[in-house]
């Protein structure tokens, strides 16, 4: 049996690297090693004989005076181990001042013969450079996290900077007025531009551009700010102080005024955007104007035809049927200059050019004639053609065709298909109920004007005398839509 191994316990304590002390139940020091010497700052002699807290004094009323006392009492009490995991501990440095420390501390009882606790052997470390590490890290992430705000703020400050260039840049005209007196906030260059670069920031519409209130302007603002409804306006007449001669000058503007909520619900602002129409609407009118001397100048020249034309008949056609079917070919003519007319000389609608011109020529007996299909605007000569053509069919079946008795009918339809990527109209016209049909013996202008009207742009026209009824097929390819 080997012998057992002889310690010196005592040495072993004094050598350990970490610090300790030993109290007794009057929380006197009795021991330490030199760790604990190292770690305090403190000499052996110094610290013998006292009272922990005499040996390292702290306010009674402060927290860690309380913990420390508490762990003790805990161990001569329960006779259990007690930890403070994290305590600071401010105690007396080198130079004689008190020094900011942070301990982690473990008392453990020792026992003595009669089963009591005798001793309490205190283990502390040192973690103040951990603390501070800690801190440091903390407070680097705190430098961080402002960076990384700083960066975020400078971004939005940049955005908002571009949102505010964009916004004075923009081509048409934006303010923003705010509360029930309608104070502007904001205004870009536009708008600044378009009421003379007037001072207006600040002050109310009805301060800033008193013009505007007889002529109903804050009323409509008035109506949005109480309604929560936008206001929008077309080609809206406003008199305005001309920068240049200080006189009220006439602008048509298009705008919105658009109220702007709060998070109840309740309208705070009202957004003002728009354009300056006054260019446009001018340019309409001398087109109107253009379109009118146009449209008086046609008529006149087909009265004058129809003039020549009453002259010239007088002496060829005794009976006057030459001239009457020459009247009626220029009556088309002139209706559908008259739709044209309507639109300003814009596409006219396939169905009012076949009702328009098929009633003229068939009076009451349009209740006879369908007309249906889809809605088709027509170029201003196609229009023109079309109501030649239907004129020479109308007549026809009012003089030959369907509707020279009490029983005929005419049904005209028509539809689109689509052809290499184009829209091709399909127009049918057919007769029936009538009297019975046959070919005529020689091709009058009428069929030659409805066969070669529409040859442009892949089209053509085709007459079927059927036994039933006339039918008459026209197609053609529609222009591309603008």
């Amino acid at each position: 049996m080997e012998p057992c191994l002889s310690i010196d316990f005592e040495a072993l304590f004094s050598l350990s690297p970490n610090p300790y002390i030993v109290v007794d139940r009057a929380l006197r020091i009795v021991g330490m090693n030199e760790a604990y010497l190292k770690a305090t700052m403190r000499e052996r002699d110094e610290l013998l004989g006292q009272g922990i807290f005499d040996a390292f004094p702290s306010d009674p009323d402060s927290e860690s005076h309380r913990m420390m006392q508490a762990s003790f009492a805990h161990v001569l009490e329960k006779g259990e181990r007690d930890e403070l995991a994290f305590i600071r501990y401010d105690i007396r440095g080198e130079d004689g001042e008190m020094s900011c420390r942070y301990w982690s501390a473990t008392h453990t009882p020792l026992m003595g013969a009669d089963g009591e606790v005798a001793f309490v052997l205190q283990h502390t470390v040192d973690v103040t450079e951990l603390h501070e590490l800690r801190q440091l890290r903390d407070e680097m992430h705190v430098v961080e996290r402002a960076r990384a705000v700083q960066a975020r703020n400078r971004d939005l400050s940049e955005e908002s900077q571009r949102i505010r260039t964009m916004f004075d840049q923009a081509p048409g005209f934006i303010a923003i007025v705010e509360g029930p007196d309608h104070v502007f906030t904001l205004a870009n260059h536009a708008y600044r531009r378009l009421i003379g670069e007037r001072e207006i920031i600040g002050r109310s519409v009805a301060e800033g551009l008193p013009e505007v209130v007889e002529q109903g302007f804050v009323r409509l603002l008035n109506e949005v700010y109480r309604t929560g409804e936008p206001y929008i306006g077309r080609g809206e007449r406003v008199a305005l102080v001309s920068e240049e001669t200080g006189e009220l000058e006439d602008r048509f503007l298009d705008f919105i005024y658009q109220p702007i909520f709060d998070d109840g619900g309740v309208v705070r602002q009202i957004f003002v955007q728009g354009q300056d129409v006054t260019e446009e609407v001018a340019a309409l009118e001398r087109q109107q104007l253009l379109i009118d001397e146009l449209n008086h100048r046609v008529k006149n020249t087909l009265a004058i035809v129809q003039s020549l034309a009453t002259q010239s008949f007088r002496e060829i056609d005794a009976f006057g049927q030459a001239r009457q079917v020459f009247d009626a070919r220029l009556r088309a003519l002139a209706l559908a200059h008259d739709l044209l007319t309507e639109r300003s000389w814009q596409p006219a609608e396939l169905a009012a050019t076949l009702r328009g011109t098929v009633a003229a020529a068939v009076g009451a007996a349009m209740d006879r004639v369908e007309i249906s299909g889809p809605k088709v605007l027509l170029a201003p000569h196609t229009s023109v053609s079309m109501a030649l053509a239907m004129h020479e069919l109308a007549t026809n079946a009012v003089k030959y065709g369907a509707l020279s008795d009490a029983h005929g009918r005419i049904d005209a339809q028509w539809h689109l298909q689509e052809e290499e990527g184009r829209s091709r109209l399909v127009l049918e016209w057919r007769e029936n109920g009538g009297p019975r049909v046959s070919p005529p013996s020689r091709r009058g202008f009428g069929t030659r004007l409805i066969e070669r009207s529409f040859m442009g742009e892949k089209g053509d026209a085709a007459l079927d005398y059927r036994p039933e009824g006339l039918y008459c097929r026209i197609s053609f390819i529609l222009p591309k839509a603008p």
